[in-house]
This record gives C-alpha cells, structure tokens and sequence, in this order.
C-alpha cells in the first residue's frame, strides 16, 4: 500500500509533455527579451534589436522542440511583418526558394530509393563485409559521403545515402550517429573541390569579381584535402563516444542478390543523374560544364520517377517527404534576408573593423568563430554571399592576404555542425527522424570547436604559404 502510495506521488509529480512544452516556450521568450533588451542597449535601431530577440526566440524553439519544427520554421512569416523587419511578399518568397526545389527532387530519389530496397544493396558494396565496430561503420559511412560530395553537391549525396544509415541498425541511438556520420562526411568532403558545396562557387566568383588571382581546380584540392582528412579521422571517435563498439545488427550480409528489374531501372537512372550532374560541373578553366541549373536537374529526376512505365513512385509516397525541413530552409533564407535588409549586416561590418588592429593569426581566428556561429543560424550560401564583402574589407584594413582570409571564411560557412538549419546535409539528418536536436548539438558543438581550431592552424601554417 505504502509502495503503491508513493508510486501515485510520483506519477502526480511528473511533467507532462503539456507542461514541458509550457516551459519551453517560456524560457524562449524570456531569452527572447533578455537578448532583445541587451541588443538595443549595444544597437541603436530598435528593428535590429528585434531581429535579434526573434532570433534567438527561434533558435530556443527550434532546440528545445517547445514546438513542432515545421511550426516554428512557419514563424517568420508572422513575427517579421509583425515587428516591422521584412514585409509578408519579401519573407514569403523565401519559402519557395529554388534550392528549396532540389531538396524536392532529391527526397523523392531517396523515398523510391528505399521503396525498392536499392539501398540494401548499395549498402553491400560500399562497406565491408563484416563491420564490427560503430567507429569502423561511421568512418565507412563518414568517408563514402565525403568522395561523394567532393564530386556531387553535399546536399545531393546526403539525400542518397541518408537510407542506408538506417538499416546498420534497428536501434534509434545507433541509426542517429550513423546519419550524423553522413551529414557531417558530406559537410566534411564538400569543401575539397570548387564543386563541392554552393559557398566554394560563390568564392570562386567573387575572387574573379574582385579581380585576385583565380584558384585552380588542382590547387584548391592542394590546400583543402589535409583539412578534410584530418576531420575525417577524427569523425569516428567523437560520433562513437558512450556507444559499446560491438553490436551484431552492423553486419552487412555478404551474400549479395542479383539487383531486380526494379532496381536495375532505378539504379540506371541514379547513374544517369551521377553522370549528368558530372558533365554539369564546370572545373575552370579547362572545362565550363553543362551550363543546366542542378536544382532543376534533381526536380527533374525526381518527376521521372512518377512517369508511366517507371512507376517508382505515386502521390500518396510524397506524404513521406519532410516538409517541415522544407519549412525550416525557408526560415533561414528569410533570416538572411532580413538580416541583409534591415542593416544589421552593414552594422556588424563597421563593428568588426575595430579589430583590424589585432595580429593576423587573432583576426583569422575571430572571422572563423564567427562565421561557423552565424552559419548556424542561417543558410551558409546565403551567409556567405553575404560575408564575403565585409571579410574581404577587414582584411585589406588588417592588411592580411585577402584570398587567405576569404578562404577561412567559405570554409567555415560549410563547417557548421550543431543545428540544422546550419547546412543542408545537417537538415537532411533531422529529416530521418532518429535524431533529436539537443543530440547534433552536443555533438556539432565539439565539432564547430575543433574545425574552428584545424582551418585557423592550417590556414596560418599551410594555405599562407601556397595560396
């Protein structure tokens, strides 16, 4: 009786998730206030210090999950027109970006993917036969991805490989490292060519822009492979950390079936895609590519899989894409919107001129904090195409190498490893459904700290010295 007493105290005791969710949203609108009331005490316009209190409300939210990501992702167009930041057109147009399209297309690859049971196979032939330890898993995994994205787009490779991360293992713990290993290879291996993430093309185009020496396809691999290496065997350790390193559901069974007409089909047309995607990759200056638009490519491919006689997929499997990954990329182009439209940007430009007068290695050290922080928040294209500007001008005042500066700058915009919105391998990874937030950001934590530390040693020791 005594037991069966203490036992009600516990159950009346307890939070339920009603109760937490209260909480959450309550502390995210007390940081809210605390940031904006310090914000407008540092910034003069009130617009600013509003942007910046909804910020941090978001980011609360998104981490916290007082609510739905998918609602919270829906909040700018509310909150912005509401604090007089950006209008309801301008925030809107955010949310049918055209990357945005890609994602579409390469979701719908992925479900057909699955629905076939091609990934099983792929699985087969990518790792080895008899994987014993989480570490040798993820760094199989973690070392596909990044080949992968150094030829095709980060965000492409991580939408085909997200499936097989899931079947290693039936366990939620396992599955969620092992689709990190995934997200953060592709980050990790986008950075090796031009080609390889969106922030590399945009720093190709800016340097031409402003009329410095072009980096060459060969050189840039030069500079960037120690650094992904370096990352790469890093990778296992850390994403393997308080998980035993044995487990039976690792093993990959090595007697492979002949692939069916189904997945002979579908597998032609992924090699198709690969190929086509290939030839579309320009490698300046010996070869311009295909001069087609990737996003329309994917969406393109991914419609083909709905055509008679391919029948991969109907209208009822679109119910399986994430939509609210969708959602969560349209809140942060419109964060980077606002940002740019409201002046904040030109604000933390002038800023950031105070520290021209600090040693080079603090400098470089500083842009790459606060760009791996700032991508976190938002879009890294966007960030970059933004960032790039006031970098180049802090380094011709600090009077540091400006190829050298941009160069930490574009690379840490794609190493941002702790929230989702931050690169959309990251977002693909919230989009399996196995890993929590609080989880990539534990983790993504000593991963901003340690590629913060590893581009500002290498960049100081080694690209000073070829770039």
């Amino acid at each position: 009786m005594l037991k069966t007493g203490f036992k009600k105290t516990l159950r009346s005791n307890q939070i339920t998730p009603i109760k937490q969710s209260i909480y959450a949203i309550g502390l995210a609108i007390c940081l809210a206030l605390i940031s904006g009331i310090l914000s407008s005490i540092v910034l003069a316009d009130s617009s600013h210090a509003a942007l910046v209190a909804i910020i941090v409300f978001l980011i609360t939210l998104w981490t916290n999950e007082g609510l739905p990501l998918g609602v919270v992702s829906l909040l700018p167009l509310i909150l912005f027109p509401a604090f007089g930041i950006l209008d309801l057109k301008p925030t809107s147009s955010n949310y049918s970006n055209p990357v945005i399209f890609l994602f579409l297309g390469g979701f719908m690859l992925a479900i057909a993917v699955q629905k076939t049971g091609l990934h099983q196979f792929v699985a087969q032939a990518m790792l080895p036969k008899r994987v014993q330890t989480v570490r040798g898993v993820i760094f199989s995994l973690g070392l596909v991805s990044a080949l992968l994205s150094a030829l095709l787009s980060n965000t492409t490779t991580a939408l085909l490989l997200l499936p097989i991360a899931l079947i290693l293992s039936d366990e939620r713990t396992f599955q969620a490292r092992f689709v990190l290993a995934i997200a953060y290879g592709s980050s990790i291996g986008g950075i090796i060519t031009p080609i390889g993430t969106p922030p590399n093309l945009i720093l190709m185009g800016f340097i031409e822009s402003q009329g410095l020496p072009s980096i060459t396809f060969v050189n840039w691999m030069f500079l960037t492979a120690p650094l992904a290496i370096v990352m790469l065997f890093i990778m296992p350790w850390i994403l393997a950390i308080g998980l035993p390193q044995k487990h039976n559901s690792f093993a990959i069974e090595s007697d492979k079936k002949p692939l069916n007409k189904e997945q002979r089909k579908l597998a032609f047309l992924l090699g198709s895609l690969a190929l086509l995607l290939l030839l579309n990759s320009a490698i300046e200056p010996w070869y311009s590519g295909l001069g087609l638009d990737e996003k329309l490519i994917m969406l393109g491919f991914g419609l083909l899989l709905f055509l008679p006689g391919m029948n991969f997929l109907k209208w009822q499997d679109t119910k399986s894409i994430p939509y609210e990954i969708i959602f969560l990329f349209g809140a942060g182009f419109s964060i980077a919107n606002a940002v740019m439209d409201s002046g904040l940007a030109q604000v933390i430009a002038i800023n950031l001129q105070l520290f021209s007068n600090l040693p080079a290695i603090v400098i470089i050290l500083l842009v790459a904090v606060l760009i791996t922080f700032s991508t976190e928040v938002t879009s890294n294209t966007a960030l970059i195409s933004l960032a790039l500007p006031i970098i180049y001008s802090l380094g011709e005042i600090a009077n540091i190498d400006s190829k050298l500066i941009l160069m930490v700058a574009t690379i840490c915009g794609s190493y941002a490893f702790m929230l989702p919105i931050a690169t959309p391998p990251n977002a693909i990874a919230i989009s399996s459904g196995v890993l929590k937030i609080k989880e990539m950001m534990k983790l993504g934590l000593v991963f901003n700290v340690l590629s913060i530390i590893l581009t500002t040693f290498i960049a100081w020791f080694f690209w000073q010295q070829f770039i």
